[in-house]
């Protein structure tokens, strides 16, 4: 599946000014994408929010189990789950909409229902795309 979202370079690089990263599936397997994209993050200078309900903590940060439990701002949030397991995570999002700006898809992740569902609620949606690897291409 190569369908991305239409959003372009400079549209990229706004969202990027954001800082409070939530990621869903974040990882504590140095293998896995869940880990080293937000460690990739977390060195340029985001705030990477751990969303993980079967780990404590990641990277030394404290995980939570859902995105609408974290106590402090959200402004992305940064999705590691399968395709189909997506509309409960955004479902949860946007119980914080007030504060959540994007929605981010990593590689590989498209759900159409869920992106329906942001956008309805005033999110926008990025899909199909790392978000490191999109970083070190822009920056």
């Amino acid at each position: 599946m190569t369908k991305q979202d239409s959003h372009t370079d400079s549209q990229i690089k706004k969202i990027y000014e954001l800082k409070n990263i939530a990621v869903v599936g974040m990882s504590n397997n140095e293998q896995k994408a869940g880990h080293f994209v937000p460690k990739y993050l977390i060195q340029k200078g985001y705030n990477v929010i751990p969303v993980n309900p079967t780990v404590p903590e990641v990277l030394g940060r404290k995980s939570y189990s859902t995105v609408s439990s974290i106590p402090g701002k959200v402004d992305i949030v940064d999705i590691f789950r399968k395709s189909e397991d997506v509309p409960p995570v955004v479902a949860d999002a946007i119980r914080k909409k007030d504060q959540i700006k994007v929605i981010w898809m990593q590689e590989g992740i498209y759900n159409e229902e869920a992106e329906k569902k942001a956008k309805e609620n005033g999110l926008d949606v990025v899909f199909n795309r790392c978000m490191m690897a999109e970083h070190r291409r822009l920056f």
